[in-house]
């Protein structure tokens, strides 16, 4: 079967993505694609493997976007560089005049952050950048990238980060901000100058389930579009694109695609961490237990529905309701996203990195809940489900349960450990993920202990 290729020219790159996975490809990129003008091509950059540039390059950057039994060719991507060994091309692009937008997505913990949200300047790769090596963190290659733009005096340049980071545009510049601050006072100084003056890092607030795809995704996208495409990404129908109207320089015209344009992001983003990402969180965690192998099979389970509805349910009166935005049928529309069975999103790939994600999407609304006078029993559980998953290490059926997170040395000493208080106390010592005012709140520290009390026994339904 022949490849899937571009027909016709590639547009000209006015954007630079840093971190092209799956996620980028059937997101913003889409928006982008259907924006439909000239001078706004994307130039995709891998943060560190070249798989993804491998698949893309041969087919000309195209590749379909699999959503219900249809396939989308997308064109946006006009070239994708190998961010682990074309570093100088990604830097040159960054000062490119013609670029006026970089977008990001990472992950979580490809910021590199502190628990309190600063850079993390005793990471080795951070401190790497900071020495004057290729950059390989992406704050590293945004200063020194943007360093280069001042220096040929290329204009002003919008940073977008489309990461589930709260307020994350404010979150970026903090970080470009401390990586300015960590270099010679004359070289920071001067960066940072041009920067506050020149760059702007507006916030959004992203959301499609996008799952990793398999080879029979590959097979059914072959069968209706009858060609290969090795870069082909799955996504559910709904997409949402949130984004503050903060912009130093033109910008593809996304609003004509649907973005909603803000001047206020946040709303949008507690309703969508909180209520949305905590659900899904707490899903993964006791679907894993329970042996489910995606979200769509954890949500059929009626135990595990009725957690989600009071995961929703505890987590609402925390959220601030965007403008025409009724909290309940949102919560209606996540559940009946989470049950589509063709996504086959799985709960081992969603519980990846709970460290960096329970923050956002469960700690801060219980924290939230617990300073309104009441202990929110469901996102309570979805906490302990995560502390639970972490510490068996495996499912009700006796398969192991992979602990993929940055901070996996750190979680390595309550590993097969079944006293679930001596659990719950090692784990909420960890200030990347609880402040020392949930530990030493009493009442949730016990909710907590009951709770993986219970899960460790094997009991996995509320």
């Amino acid at each position: 079967m022949r490849r899937l290729r571009r027909q016709g020219p590639a547009p000209a790159v006015g954007v630079v993505h840093l971190g092209l996975g799956a996620f980028a490809r059937a997101h913003l990129a889409v928006y982008t694609d259907e924006v439909d003008a000239t001078g706004w091509g994307i130039c995709g950059v891998t943060q560190r493997s070249a798989t993804v540039r491998d698949q893309l390059a041969p087919q000309g950057g195209v590749y379909g976007v699999l959503t219900g039994g249809h396939v989308r060719i997308v064109g946006a991507v006009a070239r994708v560089l190998d961010g682990s060994t074309q570093v100088a091309a990604v830097l040159d692009l960054l000062a490119d005049p013609r670029v006026t937008v970089a977008t990001l997505t990472v992950t979580e913990k490809g910021y590199r952050r502190t628990a309190s949200g600063g850079l993390d300047t005793a990471d080795p790769d951070v401190r790497a950048d900071l020495a004057g090596r290729p950059p390989v963190t992406v704050v590293g290659r945004l200063v020194r990238g943007l360093q280069r733009r001042a220096a040929a005096d290329a204009g002003p340049l919008t940073v977008v980060c489309c990461d589930n980071l709260p307020a994350n545009g404010a979150a970026v510049e903090r970080l470009v901000g401390d990586f300015c601050a960590a270099l010679p006072s004359a070289e920071g100084d001067a960066v940072g100058s041009w920067i506050a003056t020149h760059v702007t890092f507006p916030s959004s607030m992203v959301d499609r389930i996008v799952p990793a795809t398999t080879d029979a995704d590959r097979a059914e996208a072959a069968a209706l579009t009858g060609v290969r495409d090795e870069g082909l990404v799955v996504a559910e129908p709904f997409s949402q694109w949130v984004l503050e109207d903060r912009f130093a320089a033109p910008r593809p015209p996304w609003e004509r695609t649907g973005v909603q344009l803000t001047d206020d992001v946040t709303p949008y983003e507690v309703m969508k961490l909180r209520l949305l990402n905590g659900v899904h969180s707490t899903l993964a965690y006791l679907g894993a237990l329970r042996g489910h192998r995606t979200i769509a099979d954890a949500v059929a389970d009626p135990a595990l529905r009725t957690v989600a509805e009071g995961v929703l349910a505890d987590l609402a009166p925390t959220v601030p309701p965007p403008s025409g935005v009724d909290l309940s049928v949102y919560g209606e529309t996540v559940l009946a996203r989470f049950a589509d069975p063709g996504l086959r999103h799985t709960c081992v790939q969603v519980a990846m990195d709970g460290t960096q994600k329970l923050p956002q999407r469960l700690v801060s609304g219980v924290a939230d809940a617990l300073a309104a006078g009441r202990v929110p029993r469901y996102a309570t559980l979805g906490v302990a489900a995560w502390m639970a998953y972490v510490a068996l290490g495996r499912d009700a059926a006796g398969r192991e349960l992979p602990l993929d997170d940055p901070r996996a040395a750190d979680l390595a000493s309550v590993r097969g450990r079944t006293d679930a208080a001596a659990v719950v106390d090692a784990l909420l010592r960890l200030d990347a993920v609880f402040g020392p005012g949930l530990r030493d709140d009493v009442r949730w520290r016990d909710a907590l202990v009951e709770d993986v009390k219970s899960l460790l026994s094997g009991s996995t339904t509320p």
